[in-house]
């Protein structure tokens, strides 16, 4: 898998594209989060989504009783449940909460095209770029947003509760690091030192 060296001051370097897809432009697969493997827009939903033992609404009860299982210390996705080491390998990893943090305050990122496909280019000072497509998202059926919003899952829970864990969004004139329901299928881009 090739990556990118953004220049960042931890070092951590970024796929040059989604798990899927063979180039920057492409969409490549959705996931939910915590899912080892791409997901349909039919499979998106909490009776099928990882950690919620097949309710039809998030069970927080035992997302709770069972998190240590799926989780390390610092709230984030145990290799084991992280779509990025399971499915690229090696040393590769879905980026953190801080990661993706890092890429916002340590790059020129805006909206553009490249070869006629809208997303976000995050541009390091040493030149390199990423770019991330505006694939949408998809959940309970149908995909969203195609072309007009981009979302990139990051391998974090939201402290607030387990409902949600924290994703990239972006349209047009907004980017930012949001929590996100875990049952709907986002782009996830691998990381690696």
């Amino acid at each position: 898998y090739e990556y990118v060296d953004l220049g960042l001051p931890s070092g951590l370097k970024w796929a040059k594209c989604n798990i899927g897809a063979e180039t920057e432009t492409e969409y490549g697969d959705y996931f939910m989060w915590g899912s080892t493997k791409p997901n349909t827009t039919q499979e998106c939903n909490w009776t099928n989504a990882p950690f919620n033992n097949g309710s039809n609404s998030c069970d927080e009860e035992y997302f709770n009783t069972h998190k240590s299982e799926w989780l390390d210390d610092n709230g984030n996705l145990k290799p084991e449940f992280d779509a990025a080491t399971q499915i690229m390998g090696g040393n590769w990893r879905m980026p953190t909460k801080g990661d993706i943090q890092e890429l916002l305050y340590n790059t020129d990122n805006k909206w553009t095209q490249v070869n006629g496909v809208n997303g976000f280019k995050f541009t390091g000072s040493n030149g390199n770029y990423i770019f991330i497509p505006a694939a949408g998202d998809c959940y309970n059926g149908s995909v969203f947003s195609v072309g007009g919003d981009g979302y990139v899952w990051c391998s974090t829970l939201d402290t607030s509760g387990p409902r949600k864990a924290w994703s990239i969004n972006f349209y047009s004139s907004f980017f930012n690091v949001t929590p996100s329901d875990r049952y709907i299928g986002k782009s996830v881009r691998g990381v690696r030192k």
